[in-house]
């Protein structure tokens, strides 16, 4: 009888440890709080967990585990499972996906903005690229085109950015210094005090960071239709944890990326826009909406010199520029 017993109890252990072995925990490196930036990321870990029975869960972390400038040099080692980062915090480690960073792109919407990343992340050179990092791309957070809310008196024409410090990265740095603005690089959490310390008199966002980081609480101006592009913040996954998946786990994480992505569009277009009007006149910013003329003279002074620029830049490294240029400019001309 003891036998049977003790039969009975080894295989009742066998299949507690199976069922701990069959599951799966990812830790995910995000910054600052949830937001509509991340909308995408909560609603994949709430898909990939009700495929799976609660047998893969992503375990999301606002900060706790890297700084947000430190989430691809954390994937490199495996220090967690999956991240996001903004191609412009560190472009000399990602140079392929800063094409998409490029001012004056004419992207007019969040979905045209996911189909160029997808385009530009399935590109054999862009996973070469972010393969160093030990990194494979997942899927992006499609942004609108930036804006500036700054402090003091409003810019009545693009002349009065002369010399003004502005927070602005990648291709919208590039931009703003061709009317002679000062950009200066920095994390999304660090301009909240660069304002209140008077580092920078600007700050250049999509809607939903200038609500959640705080720039309309001080912010009396904002422009309405400067839009010299966006920035590309992807979600990535490392290499190592992405092959050790079960075959139902792996479907079930790479078949919830165009829900996860349908949802964090539906969010920013009817919450976080709808939120966007009334909270700039909950607050009496003044709205600075330029001449089309100097739009159209700001975007011929910017958008050739900066893609020439890249593209010379990038060929040095090695990369395929024009190609990646070419079918970014490509698809947007077709109407992608």
């Amino acid at each position: 009888m003891r036998n049977v017993f003790q039969k009975t109890a080894v295989a009742a252990l066998a299949v507690a440890f199976a069922g701990e072995a069959m599951a799966t925990e990812w830790n995910v490196s995000l910054w600052g709080k949830r937001r509509a930036f991340t909308e995408h990321v909560e609603k994949l870990a709430e898909l990939v967990s009700e495929k799976t029975g609660g047998e893969f869960t992503l375990n999301i972390s606002y900060g706790g585990l890297s700084k947000n400038r430190e989430n691809l040099d954390g994937i490199s080692i495996g220090a967690f499972e999956m991240a996001q980062f903004c191609a412009g915090y560190h472009r000399d480690k990602n140079p392929s996906i800063t094409v998409l960073e490029l001012p004056f792109l004419g992207v007019s919407s969040l979905e045209q903005e996911v189909e160029l990343s997808m385009a530009v992340y399935a590109h054999p050179a862009t996973q070469k690229d972010l393969g160093r990092w030990n990194a494979t791309l997942l899927m992006p957070s499609p942004l609108p085109q930036y804006n500036l809310v700054g402090l003091g008196d409003a810019p009545e024409s693009l002349a009065d950015f002369e010399g003004l410090s502005v927070r602005a990265t990648g291709g919208i740095g590039a931009a703003m210094k061709t009317v002679g603005a000062v950009p200066t690089s920095m994390s999304a959490t660090e301009v909240r005090q660069a304002m209140d310390s008077g580092v920078v008199k600007a700050v250049s966002f999509a809607p939903h960071a200038h609500m959640s980081f705080g720039t309309i609480e001080n912010g009396t101006w904002w422009t309405t239709n400067l839009n010299p592009g966006t920035v590309n913040c992807p979600v990535v996954v490392n290499n190592d944890a992405l092959a050790d998946l079960s075959d139902d786990h792996r479907d079930a994480l790479m078949g919830s990326i165009d829900e996860s992505l349908a949802h964090y569009i539906d969010n920013y277009n009817n919450k976080t826009m709808a939120a966007w009007g009334p909270a700039l006149a909950e607050r009496g910013i003044t709205e600075v909406t330029f001449a089309d003329s100097e739009i159209s003279a700001f975007k011929e002074a910017a958008a050739a010199p900066a893609a020439a620029a890249w593209i010379e830049e990038n060929t040095a490294r090695g990369l395929p520029a024009q190609e990646l240029y070419d079918l970014v400019t490509g698809m947007i001309a077709e109407g992608s």
